[in-house]
Formats: structure tokens, C-alpha cells, sequence
């Protein structure tokens, strides 16, 4: 294997973010060609591993081998990344069946009987979303916002709503060790969920911020639709079918630590018993490959380590949460230690809203609306998500100040916690 300390450098960085760096330029540039665009850059960086770096093996990165030791970033690394590949494709299929079995169940026709006719309608929609999130993978919670979406306001959906249908999601789990693949990883690694559970003071400041300019931004393009059609039925069957994919979701996320496996189980299951649009998942193939394909680049990085555990760093994790995919980055802070783990779940969960490929709730909600596969229209609209963040992490910041919460410390050792005097003076 050749020393890092040899491997050239591209004014003093490694090739391998250089290259990634540039797929997620081509991403943004070339958003009618992502899939292809991320397939190059992620056989562009694996061209350089196969050269650069002799003793590299795929099979091992992505199956696991304890004897392959480079650049892993910590010891769950190294069991190989299928099993999170393999989850993440479940779910985004998974789900877009389970999005449209509930847009098919009738729930949606008669919601304009429930929600306000003016932009309370909307604004109640994404507290609603928030909630859902909590409880359930933001993957899910987002394709159920979109499916209401597409019927309340007749197809005719605003991209910073769009937008903000991602972040409720996002900002939903962030507080919850069962809403975000992220929170659940700390809980398994040994985070206590109440250490997780303050993030929520953060995400209700965002979720109150965006929420309101996101649902004005939607009432004055399309407004709600103000009664329920009257040829609206439930359908039972489907909406069961909704509900037990849900609750196994949650159970096989709970014990199994896959939650794909309940999603699927549930859907063959409610095969049976009502019909299938098995066509949705087909349609999300190419989305689902190329958020894959992101996550394999990410997981290919370098990355020793990050800057010393700090408030400064959670914060800049949620920007840099946007493009690099948030599972390598908290596996890595987790490795690390010493974060306040409420505070980072809020970060690196939220901050992939504000770009639509920096969360996997946004990438699957881009098989729906085509249309937000642009970084720029992404930014421009959903500004407020950006403004959201910043306001939702300080507020949490100067409220209840930076806790670290230590999971691999020696017995004995105590929490540290910076109260936001003296955060002002580090």
C-alpha cells in the first residue's frame, strides 16, 4: 500500500475529494443527468483507489474484512457497507410503494375537509409531516407529505414547499433515535435517547422559520383545495396495507436494525390483499442508484478524522451534511466522541435539507416532483431552509449551550457542559 504521505496531492489535497468534489459540481450543473453524472464520478474515484492505493479492495469496503485497514474511519466500517447500501435502496423503493398505496387509500381526498382553506393549510400539513417523522423514517414521512401535496393543491406544488416538505421531515427525526437513520446509529453506539431528544429545540425554532414562508410561498402559487371531492372513498384495504408496512417499519428498525426488512415483508404481505403499484418502485430505480451511488463516493473518502469536537464543528457539519452523505459523518463523530449528540443530530440531520441530494428524504421525493433536481432553484426557493438552520442551531446553542456527552469515557469521568456565557468567550 503507498504511504498517504506519497500519494500526490492536488494543491494539497487528495485526489479522492477532488474527484468527488467535482461529481457533485457535475450534479448541480447537470441535474437532468445526476444518475450519470454520480456513476462517473463514483468509477472515477474507484479508477484512482485501484492505482493509487494497491492493497485497495471493493469486495472488502463493501463486504467487510478486518484486515483491511485503510482509511477505515472507525470499527464499524469495518463490516463492509452493504448492509447500508442495501437498507437505503430498500427503503427508497420500499417507500414509494407505500407513498402511492396512500395517496391511492382515499386519505388524501378528504384531508381538504380537515386542513385550512388559506396557508394554515399548508403550515399545518408540514407540522404534520414533522410529527409523522418522529416516529417513522423521514423517508416515509416525506413521500406522505408529497402524495397530500400532489391532491390538496392539485399536482400544482411550489419547489420551496417541496422544500420544506424535506426539512419537516428531516428536522421531525432529528430528535427521535426511531425517526433518522443517523439518531438511530447513535442510539445503537450507545447514546442515550434523552441525550439526543434536546435537538428539538432547535428543530421546532426551524420548523416555526421555514414553515410559515414555505406555506405562504404555497398559498399564493396554488391554494389548498377547500373541499373534499365528493366521489372521495376510503379505502380500507390500502390504508391498512399503509399502516402494517409502518408498524413493521418501525418494529424490524427497533430490534432488527433494518428496517427495510419490515417495509418489505409488509408490502408482500399486503400483495394479497389489494393491488400493488409495483411500477413506482421501478420508477424510483434511477433515483434510489444515484443517492447510492453518492453514499459509496462519500464512504470512499479519506477521512481520518474531523476537527476537534466543538460546537464550531457540529455547526459546520450541517453545511458539509449537504453534499457528503450524514451516515459516514456521524459514524466518524461517533468514532470521535464527545459531541452533544442533540445538538450534531440536528445538524447533520437538518443541514441535508438545504440541498435536495443531501438527504435521502430529498432524493425520494425528487421521483415525484422531477422538477427540484436543481441545486439552484433548490437554494433559491428554499432559502428559508438555509436561514432555518442557522437560526434553529444558535437558538438551541445560547438556550442550552454546548453539552458533550461522552460515550466511550473512563468510569468516572463527568459531562462537561459550556453554559452560553462561556460560549461566547471560546
Amino acid at each position: 500500500m503507498i504511504p498517504l504521505n506519497i500519494i500526490p496531492l492536488i494543491l494539497g489535497i487528495r485526489p479522492e475529494f477532488v474527484l468527488f468534489g467535482i461529481t457533485l459540481l457535475g450534479v448541480a450543473l447537470f441535474h437532468r443527468q445526476t444518475l450519470w453524472v454520480s456513476l462517473i464520478g463514483l468509477l472515477a474515484i474507484l479508477i484512482f483507489k485501484f492505482v493509487a492505493i494497491p492493497d485497495f479492495s471493493l469486495s472488502e469496503h463493501l463486504f467487510g474484512n478486518n484486515s483491511f485497514t485503510d482509511q477505515v474511519i472507525n470499527k464499524d466500517m469495518r463490516v463492509g457497507e452493504w448492509s447500508v447500501l442495501l437498507n437505503l435502496l430498500g427503503l427508497l423503493l420500499g417507500f414509494a410503494i407505500l407513498a402511492k398505496h396512500f395517496e391511492e387509500s382515499g386519505v388524501p381526498e378528504y384531508l381538504p375537509n380537515i386542513l385550512p382553506d388559506d396557508w394554515k393549510g399548508p403550515l399545518v400539513l408540514l407540522i404534520s409531516v414533522f410529527v409523522i417523522s418522529s416516529f417513522l423514517d423521514n423517508i416515509a414521512a416525506a413521500l406522505i407529505g408529497g402524495a397530500i401535496a400532489i391532491v390538496v393543491f392539485k399536482g400544482k406544488v411550489h419547489l420551496g414547499y417541496i422544500a420544506a416538505i424535506v426539512a419537516a421531515s428531516n428536522a421531525g427525526g432529528s430528535g427521535s433515535v426511531i425517526g433518522d437513520t443517523t439518531t438511530t446509529l447513535m442510539w445503537i453506539e450507545g447514546v442515550h435517547p434523552w441525550n439526543v431528544f434536546h435537538g428539538y429545540v432547535a428543530a421546532f425554532v426551524a420548523l416555526a422559520f421555514f414553515s410559515v414562508f414555505a406555506s405562504f410561498q404555497q398559498d399564493k402559487y396554488q391554494r389548498i383545495q377547500k373541499d373534499a371531492s365528493p366521489d372521495a372513498r376510503i379505502d380500507w384495504i390500502k390504508l391498512g396495507t399503509v399502516l402494517m408496512i409502518l408498524l413493521l417499519t418501525i418494529a424490524t428498525n427497533v430490534y432488527l436494525n433494518f428496517p427495510a426488512l419490515g417495509v418489505w415483508i409488509a408490502i408482500i404481505i399486503g400483495s394479497f390483499f389489494t393491488k400493488t403499484p409495483w411500477i413506482e418502485a421501478r420508477n424510483s430505480i434511477g433515483g434510489s442508484i444515484f443517492l447510492l451511488a453518492l453514499v459509496t463516493c462519500a464512504s470512499l473518502m479519506p477521512v481520518n478524522e474531523l476537527p476537534v469536537a466543538s460546537w464550531q464543528t457540529a455547526f459546520s457539519l450541517g453545511f458539509v451534511s449537504s453534499v457528503f452523505d450524514n451516515i459516514p459523518l456521524t459514524k466518524l463523530a461517533l468514532e470521535q466522541d464527545g459531541y452533544d449528540w442533540g445538538m450534531l443530530a440536528y445538524a447533520v440531520g437538518f443541514g441535508g435539507s438545504m440541498i435536495w441530494f443531501g438527504s435521502s428524504a430529498g432524493v425520494a421525493i425528487t421521483n415525484k416532483f422531477p422538477e427540484a433536481r436543481s441545486v439552484g432553484a433548490w437554494i433559491k426557493a428554499g432559502w428559508h431552509v438555509i436561514v432555518a438552520y442557522i437560526l434553529g442551531f444558535f437558538v438551541l446553542l445560547f438556550l442550552l449551550g454546548w453539552e458533550p456527552q461522552p460515550i466511550h469515557h473512563k468510569s468516572g469521568t463527568e459531562t462537561i457542559r459550556t453554559t452560553p456565557e462561556k460560549v461566547m468567550v471560546q
